[in-house]
């Protein structure tokens, strides 16, 4: 009996034993799926070692230090009475409460913060949190829809507020490492790292009047607003947009230069709204630059100069190429574009030009851009010079240089001319707002128009 026993328990031994060893050599690690993580929520954290500094040689946790304080949470409160079915529809609906979040940027310690002008759009209540978690009544200071620019501010009598330096976007590189911080999807205080894809990037094809800092930091909604910042925690870009089908982050992101942002938030603090200056030139698009035998890649191609400009005084030709602007390569529009987004009119710039297979530099003062934006039916019109007139064979007008909404946009209206509003002859911009100032808003309102094709025609709108 003690022999069977003695043979039984030398059996059992032998089997964890054998099924231990097998579970040991055998056994394939977990692969931790969305839904095993739902089923065992407990874990212990893996400890990884620094890969910023063992794959870069750069320790991004300094610049995340200096930035993530001075990145607030944005919230606008507005009011609609928008119907949001049909029975409000029907029944005219009740206003309601929307909330909308986004990023912020404190640039000094009395409480400045730039912004997205779609971050605090129509909002009829600012608040901002910060990284401790106290939250400010904000006021808004002024805006740029053009930039998509906004300056803010709060203000605390006790204490200074922690803010971000800013640097030159002129002097960021392609490749360089860079950090965005913001608050995606009411995510607060979240750092992403990534590096600069490219400089000017124009979003709209080579017409589009805006250049920006490209990158591959991951950037979601309620990014909006916040800040690009170098690894020494300095502010280049504020983070405004990415192109995705679906909402959300697909590989890459873009950003305003912090040249231009900061230029835009000094003329609000200064004159109230911004003060652009520009050459006084139209240039060739690329598809036209192409048919006309030009080479592209030399930089941007002047199609016409305005009488009187800078560009004029300065002996700017039509048919010269434009190289470079104040030791900046200017290679296509944007370029052009967002180097002049940050000077002013009355500024002085050196420009490079490419005449005749000849390099020659010329000083140019910028003008003022002169513009007017008619929100009642979503357009942004400028002066016209004498020149494009003729070209045109017409005697007066001003120009549409924007359309604002998303129902002009589908109307392709962009550089038509505007002849007459309500039948009155509109020479300038003047007379626009003349016009639009003593009419009735419940009026019909109608606007003839001169086309790019040369045809006339009205639209009425109710």
């Amino acid at each position: 009996m003690k022999q069977t026993f003695k043979f039984l328990a030398i059996a059992i031994i032998a089997g964890v034993v054998s099924i231990g060893g097998y579970k040991m050599f055998e056994e394939k690690p977990t692969e931790f799926t969305a839904e095993t993580l739902e089923e065992n929520p407990t874990f212990i954290p893996a400890s990884f070692p620094n890969f910023s500094t063992i794959n870069t040689g750069i320790d991004f946790t300094e610049a995340a230090e200096k930035t993530v304080h001075a990145v607030v949470h944005v919230k606008n409160k507005t009011i609609s009475s928008k119907p949001s079915n049909i029975f409000d529809y029907m029944n005219g609906g009740e206003p309601r409460f929307m909330l909308g979040t986004g990023s912020g940027v404190i640039i000094s310690p009395d409480g400045y913060i730039v912004t997205n002008n779609h971050v605090i759009e129509n909002a009829n209540e600012l608040t901002v949190t910060l990284n401790n978690n106290k939250t400010y009544e904000a006021e808004l200071i002024g805006t740029d829809p053009k930039t998509d620019i906004a300056l803010i501010r709060i203000k605390a009598s006790d204490i200074e507020f922690p803010y971000v330096p800013f640097a030159d976007s002129n002097a960021v590189k392609i490749g360089e490492w860079v950090l965005a911080v913001g608050n995606p999807f009411n995510l607060t205080s979240t750092v992403t790292a990534g590096i600069v894809s490219a400089k000017a990037r124009d979003l709209a094809g080579d017409r589009d009047t805006q250049s920006f800092i490209q990158t591959d930091a991951a950037v979601n909604r309620g990014n909006s607003g916040g800040a690009l910042v170098n690894t020494n925690g300095e502010l280049i870009g504020i983070n405004t947009a990415i192109t995705s089908e679906t909402g959300s982050y697909v590989g890459y992101s873009f950003a305003v230069p912090s040249n231009n942002a900061r230029k835009v938030i000094e003329d609000i603090m200064e004159f109230g709204d911004v003060q652009q200056g520009i050459l006084g030139i139209s240039a060739l698009n690329n598809a036209d630059a192409i048919a006309r035998g030009a080479n592209i890649a030399q930089g941007v191609h002047v199609a016409n100069v305005e009488k009187g400009s800078g560009a004029d005084k300065g002996g700017i030709k039509s048919g010269d190429i434009i190289q470079n602007i104040d030791g900046i390569k200017i290679g296509k529009f944007s370029d052009l574009v967002g180097y002049l987004g940050s000077k002013r009119p009355n500024d002085v710039v050196d420009v490079q030009i490419l005449r005749d297979g000849n390099q020659k530099n010329i000083p140019v003062t910028l003008i003022k851009l002169e513009t007017l934006e008619i929100p009642d039916i979503g357009i942004e019109v400028k002066n016209v010079s004498k020149s494009i007139l003729e070209q045109r064979g017409i005697e007066y007008g001003v120009e549409i240089s924007r359309a604002m909404t998303e129902a002009t946009k589908r109307y392709k209206i962009e550089g038509d001319i505007i002849i007459s509003i309500d039948d009155i002859p509109i020479k300038n911009i003047d007379d626009a707002k003349r016009v639009m100032s003593t009419r009735r808003y419940e009026d019909n309102l109608k606007i003839t128009f001169f086309n790019k094709k040369g045809e006339t025609h009205s639209y009425i709108f109710r």
